[in-house]
């Protein structure tokens, strides 16, 4: 939005704006944010910055966990959720004592990324297209204690409340997708979230109802260079949530919310340009493809399982990725099939389109860690010339549900565990260090963290598992 401070500072002052926000990402992908009195956004903080705990968000140890922020003057938009009038800005993470950007800061692993991208001649731009799929529920109760454990979620759309409900205009499981109002009560809901999105500069593609009949939601937006799409993510999953609270309802991206029915994803469509062509498109390649993007998708599908470490960090992203359904599993690339781990669309055949998208990414991850990591394997893959079908990853332009047991087994699938997506990663992360892009001992440090997230929950009895064994 502003190119230097003195362009910010007059914005800021012609109208009256009373507060400044400064929200920033954690190593997990979670915003925080820490918020200044406007007549205190001055030259000097825009030098020193803001103090803060690294240590607290993941970026530092305990011991050495001093660091500032910086506010990223070209992010600014106005926040709708404040009482007072509030600017906001993105912001990443320096060094206290030299004021020199913080390596592993996530914004600047990504600018990273893309810096190596332009080095190798590849591409000069990375392009990127998330999908954002995410529940709404009416309420939501959680409580998990020495003697109880249990959540209950309502909304007023499923057919659960067939009996209480009124109007009889009710979604089954799985019946959801592009529902109408009735059926579709959420439609005026996701409006004022696109709205709102709008007002702060998102480009909004469309929205719709989604599979899951109780509420599941999806917000598409138009592509965006790699950096732009991380600070789309975090601002998209913040007005989506901040909304429904306005409106007494509850938003949550979490994966996998409800037993037996659609998981919520966050697939990345993706291309590289170079000099503004886009170097993914050949009118005669498979699905329009060109070399470049077979290699790119070789890279990809080759390091797939730790890359789920990265772009599926939870314990419940594995609720939604369990074979044998259609999720997005297994290590095959096809045109149109939603079960692969990549999908190249069919509508997406012009040179401005041309692209695929990778499946089983979802919304617990850090979002800009994600786009690094999957570029960083697909750079890997192209230096490398990895021919994908080569690798045995298809395409696989069928049913594989019509396949028998035997022959599915022939496909190899991606981790069925938070456990096995960190064993992938600790074995292979070469890839994510060429350029200096990551550190090694940030991600072991990192799959330390998950780790011990997957130990709590593993370590707790299940309500499930309570109803099975109690009479033992």
């Amino acid at each position: 939005m502003f190119t230097d401070f003195a362009e910010a500072r007059a914005y800021v002052e012609k109208h009256g704006f009373r507060m400044i926000d400064l929200k920033f990402s954690d190593l997990w992908g979670r915003w925080h944010h820490v918020t200044v009195p406007a007549s205190q956004f001055t030259e000097m903080l825009m030098r020193d910055g803001v103090g803060f705990d690294g240590s607290s968000v993941g970026l530092k140890s305990v011991k050495s966990g001093d660091m500032v922020l910086l506010p990223d003057l070209s992010t600014a938009f106005k926040d709708p959720f404040c009482n007072e009038p509030t600017l906001s800005f993105i912001c990443s993470a320096y060094e206290a004592d030299t004021r020199s950007p913080f390596a592993y800061d996530p914004r600047n692993i990504v600018r990273r990324a893309e810096e190596f991208l332009r080095s190798t001649g590849i591409a000069d731009e990375s392009v990127w297209g998330p999908e954002y799929e995410f529940y709404v529920f009416d309420h939501v109760a959680i409580e998990n204690g020495v003697h109880v454990a249990s959540y209950r979620v309502n909304s007023s759309e499923a057919e659960w409340n067939s009996s209480i409900a009124g109007h009889g205009h009710l979604n089954p499981l799985h019946g959801g997708y592009h529902a109408i109002p009735p059926r579709d009560a959420l439609h005026n809901l996701r409006t004022e979230m696109c709205v709102e999105l709008e007002n702060l500069g998102i480009e909004v593609k469309y929205h719709h109802h989604e599979v899951g009949g109780p509420g599941q939601c999806e917000i598409e937006t138009p592509l965006f260079g790699i950096l732009r799409a991380g600070d789309a993510t975090q601002i998209i999953k913040y007005v989506v949530k901040n909304v429904a609270v306005r409106r007494g309802r509850t938003a949550t991206f979490m994966p996998k919310p409800l037993y037996g029915e659609a998981g919520s994803g966050m697939h990345f469509h993706q291309m590289l340009r170079r000099q503004g062509r886009n170097v993914f498109f050949a009118d005669n390649g498979y699905g329009c493809l060109s070399e470049t993007a077979l290699n790119f998708i070789g890279g990809v599908l080759t390091h797939g399982p730790s890359l789920l470490a990265i772009t599926n960090p939870s314990t419940n992203s594995y609720r939604r990725l369990v074979p044998g359904f259609e999720a997005p599993v297994s290590t095959i690339f096809s045109v149109g099939n939603r079960s692969a781990a990549i999908r190249v669309p069919k509508y997406a055949d012009q040179e401005e389109t041309a692209r695929f998208e990778f499946r089983p990414p979802d919304a617990t991850c850090n979002v800009y860690l994600a786009l690094a990591a999957q570029l960083m394997a697909g750079i890997d893959g192209v230096r490398k010339k990895i021919d994908p079908s080569a690798a045995g990853f298809g395409p696989v332009d069928v049913n594989i549900f019509t396949w028998s047991a035997e022959e599915r087994r022939k496909i190899k699938s991606l981790p069925t565990s938070l456990g096995e997506a960190c064993d992938a990663l600790e074995r292979d992360h070469e890839f994510l260090l060429a350029g200096d892009v990551f550190d090694r001992d940030q991600l072991l440090d990192y799959v330390g963290h998950l780790r011990a997230n997957d130990a709590e929950v593993r370590n707790r009895p299940h309500p499930y598992e309570v109803g099975k064994y109690f009479d033992a």
